[in-house]
């Protein structure tokens, strides 16, 4: 299950797993795009490991890098919550 993290400006929301059982925790940034329907990337934290990355320009991805670099110790700490809510 996914839960809303942050919703941008710009339409961007970013969501997060629970802990999962190897303690890391997915966060998925999706944003609609007119023509491709939706963008899309994948990061593991706390590693910072980034997948499945598709349609966004380079700018944008440093935008979401560092947004998640910022906030990556509340989603940790969120996805502990949740999975004792």
């Amino acid at each position: 299950m996914l839960y809303p993290f942050l919703t941008l400006d710009d339409e961007t929301e970013i969501v997060h797993s629970q802990m999962l059982p190897d303690g890391r925790v997915k966060v998925y940034i999706e944003k609609p795009d007119e023509k491709d329907c939706f963008h899309h990337a994948t990061c593991y934290l706390p590693g910072y490991e980034w997948e499945d990355t598709y349609g966004f320009s380079e700018s944008e991805m440093e935008r979401y890098r560092e947004i998640v670099r910022s906030t990556a110790h509340l989603v940790l700490e969120f996805s502990q919550v949740e999975e004792q809510g």
